[in-house]
């Protein structure tokens, strides 16, 4: 591959991307940028007082965000069919160390889940790394659907089962639920029948409750989610600190870098609750351009699963738009007391560089569906009959 793909900047084929893919491009990197910037400001007073540089995460962000977009532009370059192809080897790879991290000794746990497993001084979270793949290989499951012997189709509906069921015994309902609906709207938009469909909403709103009764603290999360002034002091802490950042933000903003709720009131500010200090520091204005943006991503991404060629192509589209979009809708609802307390983080925006190799991952996936959909067809020359010669007649004037 030509090293000049490896530079986020810079395309010598640019110009034959499509209104669409261009749109995606400069949206991506504009959602990106402003990430960094909102990590810079949420996670450097915390980052001073327990690494002693405030730079800490900022520069680990900086330094994922450079691996990730090494794989952005390979598959930005890549056509989507070779994608594809490939989509099978890393969906078993990264189920492969789902189940690592379910072994004693294996995983990491932090704040009493493990979903992490540690490679030397980085941590790797494998449920966030199975998204692209999950988009692809549902894609390529669901569009072949109607073609397919019905073993080979409880073959795979049992894999999609069981990702689903590693990543809740992690326990991470929330990563669970969001990969779920994901398969869900693939499935619905490759035409699967409603009875289908159904049986299969109703069992996943069945194990979601089986699993909140189960597990105290997911419990805990929904009923401070009700009344988060029960306990303000413990589970409805966060919420609290969350909407007071966001309320304090009022319609301008305090200004960038000076929240008050980041300075040790509000839990995990540079991760889960970003878009609170993003909101303290730049407003309601603020917030209303960033839903713009995601509204902006959401409508390109259905142009581009209209205008695209292949069934395949367009359960794609809709697999990222469901990930990027939805997952933000939900962090935001999170953040602003909508929505129960989870663990999604937001998009290009949270600490992390799982969610950010997989968030650029998936960029890129939609912007490659948005440029092939502009590929002309070349159609061989032999295919059409030569046009006999006439013969040039010169009439002459006596």
């Amino acid at each position: 591959m030509n090293w000049r793909y490896l530079i986020p900047f810079f395309d010598p084929t640019v110009e034959q991307w499509s209104m669409e893919a261009r749109l995606l491009r400069w949206l991506t990197f504009l959602w990106l940028s402003v990430g960094l910037v909102v990590v810079f400001s949420a996670s450097y007073p915390i980052a001073n007082v327990e690494q002693g540089d405030g730079l800490y995460y900022f520069k680990r962000q900086v330094l994922w965000m450079l691996v990730g977009m090494v794989g952005f532009n390979v598959i930005v370059a890549t056509p989507i069919p070779s994608i594809l192809r490939t989509a099978k080897i890393g969906l078993f790879s990264v189920l492969g160390l789902l189940i690592l991290t379910l072994i004693p000794g294996l995983g990491t746990t932090i704040n009493g889940a493990t979903r992490w497993i540690s490679i030397g001084p980085a941590l790797l979270q494998p449920s966030e790394l199975m998204k692209p793949f999950l988009v692809l290989q549902s894609s390529r499951f669901f569009a072949q659907w109607n073609r397919l012997p019905w073993k080979d189709r409880l073959v795979w509906l049992g894999i999609f089962s069981l990702i689903l069921l590693t990543i809740l015994t992690q326990p991470n309902l929330s990563t669970t639920a969001l990969c779920g609906m994901t398969l869900w709207l693939i499935a619905l938009a490759a035409g699967l029948p409603l009875l289908y469909l159904g049986g299969t909403a109703v069992g996943g709103i069945l194990l979601a409750t089986i699993s909140i009764s189960i597990n105290d603290y997911q419990k805990l999360r929904v009923l401070s989610f009700l009344n988060p002034w029960a306990d303000p002091m413990n589970n409805g802490y966060q919420l609290i600190q969350s909407l007071l950042a966001v309320g304090s933000g009022g319609v301008w903003g305090t200004g960038l870098g000076l929240s008050q709720q980041k300075l040790f009131y509000l839990p995990i500010q540079y991760s889960d609750f970003i878009f609170a200090v993003y909101a303290e520091e730049f407003g309601f204005l603020g917030g209303l351009l960033l839903l713009l943006l995601l509204g902006c991503y959401a409508t390109i991404s259905l142009r581009v699963a209209l205008n695209a060629r292949q069934i395949e192509h367009q359960l794609v589209a809709i697999g990222v738009m469901v990930v990027m979009v939805g997952q933000s809708i939900l962090n935001i609802g999170v953040a602003t007391g909508a929505l129960p307390t989870t663990g999604l983080p937001l998009p290009l925006f949270s600490y992390g560089g799982s969610s950010m190799i997989a968030s650029l991952a998936l960029a890129a996936l939609l912007i490659r569906v948005a440029r092939e959909s502009n590929i002309a067809e070349v159609v061989p020359l032999e295919k059409f009959p030569s046009e006999p010669r006439r013969r040039r007649t010169i009439s002459r004037r006596r």
